[in-house]
């Protein structure tokens, strides 16, 4: 095994290799800080996913083309599929390590919060954040499959996290099928969660898999598996290459556990046809369980009615915008160095250690601009003064704001209120009115989805509203036009 020198090094003269974050068969991750990136850039840290065609020892011809085009398939993938829940691509580039090894490599965004495996092993999500992950994996997987790509290898260790938590990415994208008609099928994927198709029973002497077309019926069953892990905290390994036929007996007191099962049974059976055929059938059929879980007081026919697309979660930082083109050679010229056409970069080894500070870069500006901000400051005995009176202003001010809430507070002073400062807000799925907040007494009236309505009051989670347009005409004359809803269906303008 021959691994690349690249730690306390700088690739494409700006990228410090600070860590190494593991590999797999052909390719090793690395940890990188981006010295051209400003200090708050959600960029600052990225990762350098570095080809080694060498990392099993020495290989032929075929293979080493193989492994090339897939690389340069995978950086396509990423290319088409610009997504908020998609790992991105940021740049690419072909290098020589330390030891004058050449490597190419894709330059990718780093998510901090770690891969949702790791992050379930020793911790039960709660069902709201599943769902929530399962959503946006959905809005990714749903993307892929209509600009014509089968991601292949769907599972908890290829969806990333942001650092808060909050945003879920799919990433690795190496075996993706970038066109779905491509044939032959190849064998990929983990065991337990990939389909059968992909299964070494199925496929004969060559390689091949007995099947005639690659379709989305494939990524929903590995995404069944890897939800199943979600929402039990239990592997799927006793259902390697066959149907979800069971839950956990922890889970047998729970109302919603037989819709669940039958989504996931569904999902992976045997024979693709018989799965759901889009990511938004499963989708739909996941919210439904979802609201049981978390809305039992929304009727069954009124959640029917609730949009089953799945909804993409930003995190800072996402670009539709897409970098130079990623071209990679595909001759054999790792094995003739000098020959590469496309003249790789010399890695260059840090003078000190990984955090090796670099000269500070001037910003894109005239070279007078430039000299001026290298001469000192004429204006710094004004600038000074200017300070320290904003500094002043700052804690008197604070100070007067802090007296006034606390004296509020107590009743000494009212609460002032602006008369004309009444709130309006849309209704963004159908929910029921009820005459007060908290689900406790029936309903009295149903908000339809589009509604515009005023909103009079509020307590907690409940808001009291009143319908100033309908999303549709009413199906009952009866229907309040007052009353309490749950705000978090409410969009307030």
């Amino acid at each position: 095994m021959k691994k690349l020198s690249l730690l306390t090094s700088r690739v494409d003269g700006r990228y410090d290799v600070q860590d190494y974050l593991g590999c797999g068969s052909y390719a090793e991750i690395f940890l990188a800080r981006d010295i051209l990136a400003s200090t708050n850039s959600p960029h600052k840290y990225v990762v350098i996913k570095a080809l080694n065609v060498f990392l099993q020892g020495d290989l032929d011809n075929d293979l080493e083309r193989t492994l090339v085009e897939n690389f340069q398939n995978e950086a396509i993938a990423l290319d088409r599929l610009r997504h908020p829940n998609i790992v991105s691509r940021l740049g690419h580039g072909t290098a020589k390590d330390l030891h004058g090894t050449v490597f190419h490599y894709l330059i990718l965004e780093f998510l901090a919060g770690g891969d949702l495996s790791k992050t379930i092993k020793n911790q039960r999500l709660p069902y709201t954040q599943t769902f929530s992950y399962l959503e946006q994996i959905c809005a990714a997987v749903a993307n892929a499959h209509k600009n014509g790509i089968i991601h292949r290898d769907i599972k908890p260790q290829n969806l990333l996290l942001s650092k808060d938590k909050q945003v879920v990415k799919l990433c690795d994208f190496g075996v993706a099928r970038i066109n779905i008609s491509d044939e032959p099928i190849t064998r990929v994927g983990t065991n337990i969660y990939a389909p059968p198709e992909h299964s070494p029973s199925f496929i004969n002497t060559q390689g091949i898999i007995k099947t005639n077309k690659l379709t989305p019926a494939s990524d929903i069953y590995s995404l069944a598996k890897t939800a199943y892990v979600l929402l039990t905290g239990e592997s799927p390994r006793k259902f390697a290459n066959t149907a979800i036929t069971e839950l956990p007996t922890s889970m047998n007191g729970d109302m919603w556990a037989n819709s669940l099962l039958r989504v996931l049974n569904r999902a992976t059976q045997f024979e693709p046809q018989n799965r759901q055929q889009s990511i938004t059938e499963f989708w739909h059929e996941l919210l439904l369980v979802k609201i049981q879980i978390e809305e039992p007081e929304i009727e069954t026919q009124v959640a029917t009615r609730i949009s089953s697309q799945p909804s993409a979660a930003f995190s800072p930082g996402f670009s539709p915008n897409i970098p130079t083109v990623a071209k990679f050679n595909t001759s054999r010229d790792f094995k003739l160095p000098n020959n590469i056409s496309n003249n790789p970069q010399i890695v260059v080894k840090l003078q000190d250690s990984p955090y090796f500070k670099s000269p500070p870069v001037l910003p894109l500006i005239n070279n007078n601009k430039a000299a001026d901000l290298l001469q000192p400051k004429k204006q710094s005995s004004f600038l000074r003064k200017l300070t320290f009176t904003a500094i002043f202003i700052a804690i008197f001010s604070g100070a007067l704001y802090g007296t006034h809430t606390y004296l509020r507070s107590r009743g000494i002073l009212p609460e002032i209120r602006n008369p004309f400062s009444a709130q309006t807000g849309i209704a963004v799925q159908d929910v029921n009115i009820r005459p007060t907040a908290g689900t406790e007494q029936e309903k009295i009236g149903l908000l339809t989805k589009g509604s515009r309505v005023k909103v009079y009051n509020s307590k907690e989670n409940w808001i009291e509203i009143g319908i100033l347009e309908h999303g549709r005409p009413k199906d009952d004359s009866n229907s309040a036009e007052r009353g309490w809803v749950n705000k978090r269906y409410i969009d307030i303008d």
